[in-house]
């Protein structure tokens, strides 16, 4: 891609109105000081000192935030609580100036939370300790459900797409519940023109009338091909083929630092990834490269532009190491220069 025409494209991201409907999650970052620890007089355990809480909006707030650096206009729609870790969350997205109206707090769940201590020692190293998860484990109430629904069906037709983040493992406990699929599914088919993608981590294989963002392993487990192991480039392909066959609609296959396959019923074109050296974070870089993708197609990017549009935005987040990544256009501008310096 010339730079000329990538310019072409970021141009037209200021004019792009996305509606992300899924799970929110909130991460929030404890950064303890290990010089400052104590032992509990109660229990004879470490204390650990917090000197600093960082918070930002995760999952789907992950790929509204790269949206919004993008300067891509946004509407989130979802469910949150009516917490001290929802309000939290809200003011993340109002500081990106993200349309949050849709969203719904209620006391009727908790806002889902990533709680990430992260320990500075004093040789100056840092790293996470265990992470703590705060998630809903009972199923979406039904009534809820139907609101998240019906103000899916209202909001479609004032934006150029949807962006569809299925973050939760439990089936029906998060925003994507069966139903909800359905719709999105539904209103994929009768509105053919509108670009609606999905990201979910257990059943990507079950969208239809929808272009699909896997990984490689989530694009395997679709076909009951479980692997532990990088699989070869091959089998992957395959899936990818398959999954577009059955989705109808094309599939973004994300291959860690080999980039992107784009994928067909007739085949696959492999869009390389941009060299990146040095410490990363690969913590949010599919939800990026999604972002990226996005915000492409809405401004007229082929398939394989738009898929290099998400490997560019993907190699500057992944250099943001302990923190939600973003990528401006003039970041995108400079990573494609390094793109084609490696890919000459």
């Amino acid at each position: 891609m010339e730079r000329e025409r990538l310019q072409e494209i970021l141009a037209g991201f200021a004019h792009t109105r996305v509606l992300v409907v899924g799970d929110y999650f909130l991460d929030k970052y404890l950064d303890i000081d290990r010089s400052l620890a104590e032992i509990s007089l109660e229990t004879g355990l470490e204390a650990h000192q917090v000197f600093r809480v960082r918070a930002s909006p995760g999952a789907a707030g992950t790929v509204v935030s790269n949206l919004r650096a993008l300067e891509v206009q946004v509407v989130a729609l979802g469910v949150i609580g009516d917490d001290g870790e929802g309000y939290e969350l809200l003011r993340g997205l109002q500081a990106w100036d993200v349309e949050t109206a849709p969203l719904l707090r209620t006391s009727q769940r908790m806002t889902p939370t990533y709680t990430k201590p992260m320990m500075h020692e004093p040789d100056g190293r840092v790293h996470e300790l265990s992470r703590l998860d705060i998630k809903n484990r009972t199923p979406l109430p039904p009534g809820l459900e139907e609101t998240v629904i019906a103000r899916l069906q209202e909001l479609a037709p004032t934006v150029q797409a949807v962006v569809v983040a299925d973050q939760v493992p439990e089936r029906n406990c998060g925003v994507i519940t069966d139903r909800v699929r359905e719709a999105i599914c539904s209103l994929a088919a009768e509105h053919p023109e509108l670009i609606v993608v999905a990201d979910s981590r257990m059943r990507i294989g079950e969208y239809r009338h929808v272009s699909l963002k896997p990984n490689e392993f989530e694009a395997l487990r679709a076909l009951g091909q479980e692997t532990q192991e990088p699989p070869p480039r091959w089998q992957v392909e395959e899936a990818g083929r398959l999954l577009a066959q059955r989705a109808g609609r094309p599939v973004f296959v994300t291959i860690g630092e080999e980039g992107i396959l784009v994928c067909t019923a007739e085949g696959c074109q492999h869009v390389p990834a941009v060299p990146v050296s040095g410490e990363i974070d690969i913590v949010g870089a599919g939800d990026s490269a999604l972002a990226g993708i996005v915000s492409g197609l809405c401004s007229g990017a082929s398939l394989t532009e738009a898929a290099l549009i998400g490997n560019l935005v993907a190699s500057v987040t992944v250099k943001c190491i302990g923190t939600t990544g973003t990528a401006s256009q003039e970041e995108v501008l400079a990573a494609l220069g390094r793109w084609r310096e490696a890919h000459a």
